[in-house]
Parts: structure tokens; C-alpha cells; sequence
């Protein structure tokens, strides 16, 4: 397989405020970060010659907008040569990102303007549109039926993965203070009130052993990046996220299916990653790593090869992963805290990881940071995807 090691790079990145804004439309939402994206990269929009916006899923009519180059327009782009709707669900940002550095590599384009926005906070009201994503990517044949839902499926893994690894229920609850730290610092999260342990304990079951606070929040919001190629992104910046290495696995559709429910593909997927980067695990400065419920960062913590089997617990309460600590995790709060806003969740994700090693974090900026991983995943963990950016190419 060919590498795409160095040869693309983020140069911008734009986000707005996550939260429920009922009197925000979608057009507005992606247009906000689109722009942003393009004043941080410092381009002409001109330049752009891509624009791969995800799909939005509270309005149909919006996403069949975003097909057909609503954006494009909006923003007046006269050098566009594709608009390319790409759709992963929370594996969208690392698939468009991967598509981007091949696009780029090919020669099919030089500038990319990657664009998310939805409305689950306050675009989704009626029972039916409610329910679908309750039960997307979820088996209408041989888990519906039974009840299975997100956080079912959530409380399903977490029991199995504290019943294998002897990890408390305190020590899952601590993932929400984590993320809850990074989110009073980032003024585009959801939740910015102080969190504790003991709230998300006394908060109310949703399935057993999963709480209300353990549970993400649908809201409103939206992200853009830009990708260019290295020599490009140079001109630029002195600093660009380059794409270093990347690595995916897809392993099931029905939960059932999937082999291991503590495992998924997560060390296939960062193995090939880390070789193709030249790094290793203990050569990342920054983690962002998806969260959509709190088992998962630890899974993929220790899958990953950031921690060791059965220990992402007890080093996230002791306050390792917090503002300061050795190990920075989900920098913007996560789904947790900053909002699940769709196929949002990991763009935002990738974008905070961007804006890490761009050194354009502000109060959120890890000194020194030159490598990060980001990790995403769509359905009911259907894949598992590690990309691997650094600020210099090893």
C-alpha cells in the first residue's frame, strides 16, 4: 500500500459554539466555520478547489444542499472542480481527511475545505427523527426488537470491559470529569460548569451501569478544516498539522458481530498508523480520542498503546489526563462536554488536534506539543480509525 506520510497538511481550522441555538440555521452554521477556516489558513478562497462538506442528519433538505454545492455558492468559490459529499457517520472526519491527502497526492486537487454542521440540539423535535438516530447502524432484524439503543449498546461494553480490566465504576465516571476540565477552558463547549465524580454517580441510570452524566448531549454545531499539500502549507505556516500516518479496521455492522466488545480494531488500525508516521505511542503529546460515552476512550486509550490494558482508568483519575497532566486527552471537552453534534463529535475532535500542534489552542494549548493522535468510529463502533498528525515529519 502506498503511504501518504507528510505529503498533505491542515493549515486552517474554524468551529462555532456548540450548544442548542434554536435561531442558528444550518446555512449559517457551516458558512461560520467555513470562513473561519479559510481566515486561519490564511488563503485566498480562491485557492480552494475541493469541498468535501459530511452529512448533516436533521434535515434532508439541508444535506441535498450540501450535496449540490450550496456551499460553493454561498461563499462564492470560483476555483472548485469537486463538491463531494462524504459520509461515515463519526468516522467521516478521518475518512475525509484521508481522501483529502489522496486527492492531493493525485494531483484532483491542491486546496480542500472540509465542512460539518448539524441541528441535533434543536432541529431534531419529532419522535421519529429522534428514534433513527437512536437506532442507527443498529440491526433491525436481531437487535431492535430487544431493545437495543446507544446506551444500551454503551452499557453493554462498559459492563464487559470493567468485569475484564477490574475497572470501577468511579474510575469510568472520571472520564466525564476529564473531558468536563478541558471544557470549562474552551469557549465553544456545550458544558463549562464544573463536574465531580460524585454528580455523575448521583445522576440518574440510564442502563445500568451508565448514567445520565455519562452520556453525551445532542446539540447544535459545526467545524471546518482546510487540507493542502506540505509544500503549500509551508508557505503558510511554520507549523502545519501534517497527516503522518493512518490506519483503519471495519468489524462488524450488528454488534453481535463484532468479536471483541472491549477491543473493537483499535490496535490493527494504530499499528499501522504508528508505522507509517515513524513514530510511536510514547512519542504523542496530545490524545484526542472519540467519547461519544466514556468507555470508549478508555478502550481506545489502551488499544492504542497509550496506556496499558486495564490502567486508562485509574491514570485519568488521578488527574493524568486533565489541564497539566502527562497525558492531554480530548483537549475540547469531547462529546462529553463540548456536544455530540452527529458526525461533528470526531470532526471536532480532528479540528482541536489541528489546532493543538498549529499552536492555535489558546487557554486550551499544550506547551510543546508536536505529535497527536485522533481516533473516530461510526455506527455502533462499526470501525475504528487512528490518524496520526504532527507539526514536523519525522
Amino acid at each position: 500500500m502506498g503511504s501518504l506520510k507528510g505529503i498533505a497538511a491542515i493549515v486552517g481550522t474554524g468551529e462555532v459554539p456548540t450548544g442548542r441555538y434554536a435561531e442558528r440555521e444550518g446555512l449559517a452554521i457551516a458558512l461560520g466555520a467555513a470562513r473561519q477556516a479559510i481566515r486561519d489558513a490564511g488563503i485566498d478562497k480562491d485557492e480552494i478547489d475541493a469541498v468535501l462538506p459530511t452529512a448533516a442528519l436533521f434535515s434532508g433538505q439541508f444535506n441535498t444542499e450540501l450535496v449540490t454545492g450550496r456551499i460553493v455558492e454561498e461563499l462564492g468559490l470560483r476555483g472548485v472542480r469537486n463538491n463531494i459529499q462524504i459520509f461515515a457517520g463519526g468516522a467521516s472526519s478521518s475518512a475525509i481527511l484521508k481522501l483529502s491527502a489522496g486527492m492531493i497526492a493525485t494531483g484532483v486537487a491542491r486546496c480542500v475545505l472540509a465542512v460539518h454542521a448539524d441541528k441535533l440540539g434543536t432541529g431534531v423535535t419529532d419522535q421519529g427523527g429522534i428514534d433513527l438516530f437512536a437506532t442507527a447502524g443498529i440491526s433491525r432484524e436481531w437487535e431492535m426488537p430487544y431493545g437495543q439503543h446507544y446506551s444500551s449498546v454503551a452499557a453493554l461494553v462498559t459492563r464487559r470491559y470493567m468485569y475484564e480490566t477490574g475497572t470501577s465504576e468511579r474510575e469510568v465516571a472520571a472520564v466525564c470529569v476529564s473531558n468536563r476540565k478541558w471544557a470549562e477552558i474552551n469557549p465553544n463547549a456545550m458544558f463549562r460548569k464544573p463536574l465531580t465524580v460524585e454528580e455523575v454517580l448521583a445522576s440518574k441510570m440510564l442502563s445500568e451501569p451508565l448514567h445520565a452524566k455519562e452520556s453525551n448531549m445532542l446539540a447544535d454545531g459545526g467545524s471546518a478544516f482546510i487540507v493542502t499539500s506540505a509544500e503549500r502549507a509551508r508557505e503558510l505556516t511554520h507549523r502545519p498539522a501534517y497527516l503522518l500516518g493512518e490506519g483503519s479496521r471495519v468489524t462488524h455492522f450488528s454488534l453481535s458481530q463484532e468479536p471483541d466488545l472491549t477491543r473493537f480494531g483499535y490496535a490493527g488500525a494504530a499499528a499501522d498508523a504508528f508505522r507509517e508516521a515513524g513514530i510511536g505511542p510514547r512519542d504523542i503529546d496530545v490524545a484526542e480520542i472519540y467519547d461519544s460515552y466514556p468507555v470508549f476512550q478508555l478502550i481506545a486509550l489502551e488499544e492504542i498503546g497509550l496506556l496499558p490494558r486495564g490502567e486508562a482508568g485509574a491514570f485519568i483519575a488521578s488527574g493524568g489526563t486533565w489541564p497539566g497532566g502527562k497525558l492531554p486527552l480530548t483537549t475540547n471537552g469531547g462529546m462529553l462536554s463540548q456536544g455530540h453534534t452527529g458526525a461533528g463529535g470526531a470532526f471536532a475532535l480532528l479540528v482541536e488536534g489541528a489546532r493543538q500542534l498549529l499552536g492555535r489552542a489558546g487557554e486550551r494549548q499544550v506547551a510543546g506539543a508536536r505529535f497527536a493522535v485522533e481516533t473516530g468510529t461510526g455506527g455502533t463502533y462499526v470501525d475504528a480509525h487512528v490518524s496520526v498528525l504532527g507539526n514536523i515529519i519525522p
